[in-house]
């Protein structure tokens, strides 16, 4: 019996030494909020100055759970809040307006270590969506809840929820009135002025922007995780959903290779199970995080008439954040450096503080 007691504690000392063992590697954390067409020449330096703050908020507040021993599912979590509560950007309380003048609300969250997910569609007075995903994925067995339902779901947990007129900005208002003008079926999600066509019931169905945030992370644990939300499109119409909640499309986590989240054009996301194929090129093809989403982002997806980017990190800290746009909104912290950057990589990033 003493000899059984004896190998227990010593299985859980070793099991302990390994995970602080891991408290070596890098602690990462990489956020974005949106890519599409976004030039300095149409970007006041006002304007410029907000979006790097907003970034760099998302980046101390989930790097700070880190550096306290939290999880990264608790950081991607808490940096994702952050840009849901900032109007700036197409998520929460930015979140843009559909055609009938809604704000319709999605957002997922994986933990690599597990592979548990969850994800809400559709909500529409759940403050921070993010939060609601995380409830899905830790307080059901389900991954997905969509509309009424993940309300009701959200509202039974204990989330924070609020009026529908919470949502409303004088901006996004005016984007939908615009874009209502402009086409009665054109949708413009955040942040691009360039047109494009699909078809949607056989009519066409302009897309003009892109506009979600999310966040990835490494934790000292070697852990990692994904999260992503959005408001969708302006202007969307028939209940559409975009690659944001959906696992594997908009985002992914898997300790074994990378955690990434996706902003872009959603249906081609959905159509290359975007993040779920750079995961299986790493697991499978045994290419790098960065030449498996190049591969993607830059080929792939333009090769079928999407754009768009994402974020990732893998397994030893490495980071990546291809796009083939304009620019994305986009940062890291790692090693107590933060960097953010919103144009195309001609242009030099704005390095914004240490800590």
């Amino acid at each position: 019996m003493k000899y059984l007691v004896w190998l227990c504690l010593m299985v859980s000392y070793f099991a302990a030494t390994a995970q602080i063992k891991n408290a070596d590697n890098h602690i990462v954390l990489v956020v974005h909020g949106g890519a599409g067409t976004i030039l300095k020449s149409q970007m006041t330096p006002a304007m410029e100055k907000a979006y790097t703050e907003g970034l760099t908020e998302a980046l101390r507040k989930g790097y700070a759970i880190m550096e306290k021993g939290g999880t990264s599912p608790d950081a991607v979590e808490a940096a994702v809040r952050v840009l849901e509560d900032n109007p700036l950007f197409n998520a929460g309380k930015g979140a843009v307006f559909t055609n009938e003048g809604r704000n319709e609300l999605d957002a997922s969250i994986m933990d690599g270590k597990t592979l548990a997910a969850g994800a809400v569609a559709g909500v529409t007075i759940v403050k921070n969506p993010i939060s609601a995903a995380r409830a899905v994925m830790e307080k059901s067995n389900h991954v997905m809840l969509t509309g009424a339902g993940a309300d009701q779901f959200a509202a039974q947990y204990g989330l924070e929820i609020v009026d529908p007129s919470y949502f409303f900005t004088e901006a996004r208002w005016k984007a939908l009135q615009q874009a209502k003008k402009e086409d009665s079926l054109k949708t413009e999600s955040d942040h691009s002025g360039r047109k494009s066509s699909s078809t949607i019931n056989s009519r066409v169905n302009k897309d003009s922007k892109f506009g979600t945030v999310g966040a990835v992370a490494r934790d000292q644990y070697g852990n990692l995780a994904a999260a992503t939300s959005t408001g969708g499109m302006t202007n969307k119409r028939f209940g559409r959903v975009g690659d944001s909640p959906i696992i594997g499309a908009g985002l992914y986590a898997n300790n074994t290779t990378c955690a990434i989240s996706c902003t872009g054009w959603g249906e081609y996301y959905i159509r290359l199970v975007m993040a779920k194929t750079i995961s299986d090129m790493m697991e499978f093809g045994k290419m790098t995080l960065k030449n498996a989403a190049d591969e993607m982002v830059m080929k792939r997806l333009p090769a079928l008439g999407g754009d768009g980017g994402l974020i990732a990190v893998d397994h030893k800290g490495n980071l990546t954040m291809p796009f083939n746009t304009e620019g994305m909104y986009r940062g890291y912290i790692k090693d107590g450096k933060i960097t953010v950057k919103i144009y195309s990589y001609t242009k030099s990033g704005i390095v914004v503080a240490f800590l």
